[in-house]
């Protein structure tokens, strides 16, 4: 679908993930030994005919730029139309942070009046999921639909206290949301990704930011579902899903795509995922190096044991060294004899001779950017 363009916020939403998003955006956490969260909904819009794509950026959002460049991963680079980043900036009406999304898409009105397509997807960074965004759009016209909301019944992304959930009637009408209940009445998640005209997006952003309504989710959608003043319908999505929300989430969802059936279903040969290309030698097995069900990236070299475990670019495990239940990301030095076990190691991080790190994998301990243990 050519007439189709998406709009990405990366807002912050990455307090309970603690170290993993002190230095950087959820949209640009490491995943899947090569990919960033943002390549899985980029790489699903491209694959839905969008060449017009804004970046909402909030914070910590200098790796996100890095890794995403001028977009040619995701032929996204052409001369009218590509990838746009859309960063706050201070204005007499903008202290520099968006108070919200709708906030940051009425900071953003520019870039939305020069775009030329009918519809747009407005998706949040929080989540990992592909998407057929064309059945969405395509259903989105059929139902005569305002807004189309996107959810899941997958019942782990459900939490207590966080989250919005829908009511749908035998069309698909969404009747009822509830946001953030601590116990959730309806089965079917919200994930945070929105289909809307183009135009009524303008309206409605410039409409809700004049009454100090800078929330779409618990503010505008709410008044709307509950006055009828809109029609909101549901797509389902069947794709699997993670909400990236804390610590042991993001472990969870490396952990769940060390399966193979899994694996297939989110990396479609119909539709691929895109990422940064990085130039590296192919990952090197010393003799005597054991590894089992485990996913490596290139450049890596593997003297020792690995089981279990996600290995990004780069990563060192000298002979003696066991790794187990573990994610590595990039450039990670793991010496002679050491024992890394329910860690997440953040990139650069090295564990010296004989150290032994082990946890829980329900808890995972955490070890920050570029420390030496």
């Amino acid at each position: 679908m050519n007439d189709l363009m998406g709009l990405i916020y990366t807002g912050d939403n990455g307090e309970r993930l603690g170290e993993l998003t002190s230095v950087r955006a959820v949209a640009a956490l490491p995943v899947l030994a090569r990919y960033r969260v943002i390549d899985f909904v980029l790489s699903s819009l491209v694959s839905s005919g969008a060449k017009n794509v804004g970046i909402i950026l909030q914070k910590n959002y200098s790796s996100l730029i890095d890794h995403l460049g001028s977009g040619k991963e995701w032929d996204l680079h052409g001369k009218r139309q590509g990838l746009v980043f859309l960063p706050p900036y201070q204005t007499p009406d903008n202290i520099g942070v968006y108070s919200g999304l709708m906030d940051a898409i009425r900071s953003n009105m520019v870039f939305l009046r020069r775009s030329r397509e009918s519809y747009v997807v407005v998706t949040d960074s929080g989540m990992l999921y592909t998407a057929n965004y064309d059945e969405m759009a395509a259903q989105h016209i059929r139902t005569g639909a305002d807004i189309t909301l996107m959810y899941t019944t997958n019942p782990k992304i459900k939490r207590s206290s966080v989250g919005h959930y829908i009511k749908l009637d035998e069309e698909g009408r969404v009747l009822e949301l509830e946001n953030n209940p601590v116990n959730p009445s309806f089965e079917n998640t919200y994930m945070e990704a929105f289909l809307i005209r183009r135009e009524l997006l303008i309206e409605l952003a410039d409409r809700a930011v004049s009454r100090a309504q800078y929330h779409f989710t618990r503010e505008l959608l709410q008044q709307a579902i509950h006055d009828g003043t809109l029609k909101v319908y549901g797509w389902k999505n069947d794709s699997p899903a993670w909400r990236l929300d804390s610590t042991q989430a993001y472990f969870e969802c490396n952990a769940d795509l060390l399966r193979p059936e899994i694996r297939r279903q989110v990396l479609r040969a119909d539709r691929p995922v895109w990422t940064k290309m990085r130039d590296e030698m192919p990952t090197r097995y010393v003799p005597g190096a054991k590894v089992k069900g485990s996913l490596l990236a290139d450049g890596c070299i593997i003297e020792g044991t690995v089981e279990n475990s996600v290995i990004f670019r780069g990563v060192h495990v000298q002979k003696g060294a066991v790794v187990k239940n573990a994610v590595i990301m990039q450039d990670g030095y793991v010496m002679s004899g050491a024992h890394v076990e329910g860690c997440i190691l953040d990139k650069q991080v090295t564990v010296r001779d004989g150290v032994t790190l082990c946890a829980p994998t329900s808890y995972p301990v955490v070890i920050g950017k570029g420390m030496t243990v």
